[in-house]
């Protein structure tokens, strides 16, 4: 055996029968292993206490080993063994060793249950002990089973820690219906006033949202310690009761920093940020929860500056602060901030990256076009042993690809997932109709459903984009009318928007007219605006006037439409109705923004306006390329002659 023997004190308790069958055993063993029994004489001291029962004092080498076992069955089974023969399993108090010892580890669990089965007088540790295995893997059932079947069906009673166990359980599965059995069973065993076991069930009401029975626990308790005043105001928060949660932290007689990031907790959740950090500022002492929790609120009602003062103000942060504020420039769409902090993030070395933080990062280099720091950022996730990339994780990497151009790795990544959401195949599928692969949008919509993954309505807007770059009007139709009649998937707004689309740019202007009439809803302005930019490409002056017309009648501070108007009169030579519109927008007082071209540095960018350069910096500018262009003249004769 593995195992270093080094014995440990042990009380047992042994019938007198017991205790003369384990000392006539022990010269038994001791032939078969003498070492385990080697000068050990003063194994057994038998004694008898005030109530007369006999008292075992073991300093036994078997029960060290067992706690010494490294988790393999075959080895357990050796000691296992060693305790069978000397008589010790059959004590409750070496069996609950036993049963502790397998339930250690999730694969042995199973012979921990079957090895109960064969116990004479279990107790409500042991059971305790294989219902927690079960609460602790997320079993909830089997804990119940177990209850039900084993410990009330062999009437072993139970103590003041099975029902804490219990009520975890339904807890965890919002079961307020089998929490309420289990109530009863408590006010039945007499443990009502058990102040773990009531604290545990304000805590099950709560969260099952029957703040009402948590109350009324509350206030039937006649002893309670901090943990049953922080659950009752923990329940009062998650079901929105914020004004009762204070009334109840005013009246707290101690309040520890639990009590403090609960309430503050209630005053983000309803969006009271002054309030939060008013209690924010009278806390007397704040952990990272505090800070997180504040910075979580100015996250929420998107104020980037505040929720950025306080992250940098943190004298200690853990991975949440780093990914809360990284999600935040995300929702704001400053995706450079978003990796400029995770740069800093990294360079600290404090933070643990998980999950949240890359994807977060991936969508800020996917609307960069970073592909760079995309490729090393999968690099990354590969060799880190601690990131088990899950199918949101592997569907932000493939999108994060499909959006900078890079279809094979996109490709790549998708055929590595060993499980594929319906968002997976969608962003394959909008990846290939962006980049004008209509064939292999189809073929991916093809595989979808040979895969017995059905389509919704947001996979049909990718298949009609992908028809609409590619040009495939017959393919586009022939989609549009498989969402109803096929899938039954109601037609909306996108998809229409991508049929006109379709149709205008394919030059049937007629037929994409019709299908807006035919809308069994009201068209809306990016319907008409796709339709009118259809004209300008067609010079389609008639319908382009009266759809025109009516995008302004929608939106009348819009400049689109006057622009695409005037362009469309331009395009005819009808400077006179060009200037009419012109005016028209002065009169209203819109004026068209300046075109712009955007170019990345790094993680910066750098943008440049039509027409807001002064004459001085034009012929600078006019002037340098000049004269790059004679360096290059006399660098190539250099080179030639």
């Amino acid at each position: 055996m593995a195992a270093k023997l080094n014995p440990s004190k042990s009380t047992l308790r042994l019938s007198s029968q017991s205790l003369e069958k384990l000392i006539k055993n022990r010269k038994n063993i001791s032939k078969s292993s003498p070492r385990l029994w080697k000068n050990r004489d003063d194994d057994v001291l038998a004694a008898v206490d005030d109530q007369g029962v006999r008292t075992l004092t073991l300093t036994h080498p078997i029960l060290h080993t067992l706690e010494s076992c490294n988790g393999t069955l075959k080895e357990f089974n050796q000691v296992h063994t060693q305790l069978i023969i000397s008589g010790l399993f059959q004590h409750s108090l070496a069996a609950g060793r036993v049963v502790k010892k397998l339930c250690s580890s999730p694969s042995t669990v199973p012979h921990a249950v079957a090895l109960f089965d064969h116990l004479k007088e279990p107790d409500a540790f042991i059971c305790n002990t294989i219902m927690r295995s079960y609460v602790n893997k997320n079993d909830l059932g089997g804990a119940f089973t177990f209850y039900y079947h084993q410990m009330i069906g062999k009437c072993i009673p139970p103590n003041h820690y099975t029902f804490p166990l219990l009520v975890k359980a339904c807890a965890d599965l919002r079961s307020v219906r089998d929490g309420e059995k289990i109530h009863a069973r408590v006010v039945k065993f007499g443990f009502e006033l058990n102040l773990f076991v009531r604290n545990s069930l304000i805590h099950m009401y709560s969260v099952c949202g029957r703040i009402g029975d948590a109350q009324v626990v509350f206030d039937l308790s006649y002893e309670s310690d901090l943990v049953t005043w922080n659950s009752m105001i923990d329940g009062y928060v998650k079901n929105g009761e914020v004004i009762l949660a204070r009334r109840l932290f005013d009246e707290m007689p101690e309040t520890d920093v639990f009590s403090w990031n609960s309430l503050i907790a209630g005053y983000v959740g309803t969006g009271d940020m002054e309030a939060a950090k008013c209690l924010f500022e009278k806390m007397p002492y704040k952990d990272v929860v505090s800070w997180n929790c504040l910075i979580d609120g100015y996250a929420r009602i998107g104020n980037v500056a505040a929720a950025r003062e306080f992250f940098d103000w943190m004298p200690f942060r853990n991975i949440i602060s780093w990914n809360t504020m990284l999600a935040l420039y995300v929702r704001s769409k400053d995706y450079g901030e978003c990796l400029r902090l995770f740069d800093r993030m990294m360079e600290g070395g404090d933070a643990k990256l998980n999950e949240a933080t890359f994807m977060s990062v991936l969508t800020a280099c996917a609307h960069l076009g970073r592909l760079d720091r995309g490729k090393w950022v999968h690099s990354y996730i590969k060799n880190d042993r601690n990131i088990e990339p899950d199918v949101l994780l592997s569907t932000a990497l493939l999108t994060m690809y499909t959006k900078c151009g890079a279809m094979d790795l996109a490709r790549t990544v998708f055929d590595e997932m060993p499980d594929r959401s319906i968002v997976s195949w969608n962003s394959m599928i909008m990846g290939y109709g962006m980049h004008g692969e209509g064939e292999k949008a189809l073929e991916m919509f093809l595989e979808m459903e040979e895969s017995g993954l059905m389509p919704n309505d947001a996979t049909f807007v990718c298949i009609l984009s992908a028809c609409t770059h590619a040009g495939m009007v017959l393919e586009g139709w022939w989609y549009f009318d498989l969402m109803h009649r096929v899938y039954n998937i109601d037609l909306k707004v996108e998809h229409y928007g991508c049929m006109v689309d379709l149709l205008g740019r394919a030059g049937l202007m007629k037929d994409s007219e019709e299908l807006i009439k035919k809308m069994p809803m009201e068209a809306g302005p990016v319907l008409w605006g796709a339709l009118l930019s259809a004209c300008r490409t067609h010079s389609n002056l008639e319908l382009g006037e009266i759809v025109a017309k009516r995008l302004i009648e929608l939106e009348p501070r819009d400049i689109g439409p006057y622009v695409l108007l005037s362009n469309i009169y331009a395009a005819e030579g009808r400077w006179d109705d060009v200037e009419n519109v012109r005016k028209m927008m002065m009169k209203k007082g819109l004026q068209k923004v300046a075109g712009s071209s955007l170019v990345h540095f790094g993680d910066s960018g750098a943008e440049s306006f039509q027409g807001n350069g002064s004459v001085h910096k034009r012929n600078m500018v006019y002037s340098m390329l000049s004269e790059m262009g004679v360096q290059m003249k006399f660098s190539c004769r250099n080179t030639m002659g």
